[in-house]
């Protein structure tokens, strides 16, 4: 198993259910205040198979061009380049998106504040024009895709890091929380996976989205190495709008770790907001042996 051990700064540890592989004990999620996140001496520790690393995938939620809660802030988002830079000074650095909007990324980038992160070894990629791959899904049971497709440089990276906003919306009176899991629905092509607006991606609306979230973990969210969450705010909004502006609640918390579904559950956890049953369900299957913590 990748990323053994997350530590740093002094924050909420998730328990025993959220530790590493069987019988490894690793601690896999911990939230700390935003201001210890980032500070000058950041506490993020990157995941191990960053140190030397070629090439590190960053995918951050960028999707608006709104900034936070909608999207990740920069000094969140800049705190962990900085951590990878540091953690191998030589690597390419390529932060990833597929954006939610007829905003072009560029022009979402350049609003956001994301050209200032970017130098000679740091680029940002739209991840619509990527070249694309099969990634089988390792459920034992689907929920509906046995295999998604997603950019086959998920595969040519030596490190994946999902940095997530930290979102609840609401469908039809139930709440859908979004973070570092429900980000990579940014890195599924909309021409493959849209439905009535060419702008997003419908297709992974049904049969709703907590339970595609579970084929996107079995497909492509166990690849990730570690994963981000910005809770700074909580952007809470009464309804299914994603990017509604002025709907943030400060709740000063990062969560950070080495596996998706323990990184969303700090963030909950530290920000007293209930865990997400999609969540549960996945940790569930994480602890009988039938989904990995992350990449084996």
């Amino acid at each position: 198993m990748h990323g053994d051990l997350i530590s740093g700064g002094r924050g909420v540890v998730m328990g025993d259910g959220l530790r590493g592989g069987v019988g490894d004990g690793a601690v896999r999620a911990i939230a700390v205040p935003s201001s210890e996140f980032l500070s000058e001496g950041s506490c993020y520790t990157p995941p191990p198979c960053a140190i030397g690393a070629t090439r590190i995938l960053v995918k951050p939620n960028l999707g608006y061009p709104v900034g936070p809660p909608v999207t990740v802030g920069m000094g969140v988002l800049g705190a962990v380049v900085r951590s990878l830079r540091t953690a191998s000074p030589g690597a390419e650095i390529l932060i990833v998106e597929g954006v939610c909007s007829p905003v072009p990324l560029e022009v979402i980038a350049a609003k956001l504040g994301v050209h200032g992160l970017l130098d000679e070894g740091v680029r940002l990629l739209d991840a619509d024009t990527l070249p694309m791959a099969d990634y089988e899904n390792v459920l034992p049971t689907p929920t509906r895709y046995r295999t998604m497709v997603a950019p086959r440089l998920l595969q040519e990276v030596d490190c994946r890091i999902s940095v997530g906003a930290f979102k609840q919306t609401s469908l039809k009176a139930t709440p859908l929380l979004s973070a570092s899991l429900k980000n990579l629905y940014g890195l599924f092509p909309r021409d493959r996976y849209r439905a009535r607006s060419a702008h997003s991606r419908g297709q992974l609306h049904r049969p709703s989205v907590p339970a595609i979230l579970r084929d996107v973990y079995g497909c492509i969210g166990h690849w990730f190495d570690g994963g981000v969450v910005d809770a700074t705010y909580l952007y809470d909004s009464p309804d299914w709008k994603p990017d509604r502006a002025k709907a943030g609640i400060a709740k000063n918390q990062v969560a950070f770790g080495s596996e998706l579904v323990a990184v969303d559950l700090a963030a909950c956890a530290a920000t007293g907001l209930g865990p997400a049953p999609y969540l549960l369900d996945l940790k569930t299957l994480q602890e009988q042996g039938l989904l990995p913590y992350g990449r084996a």
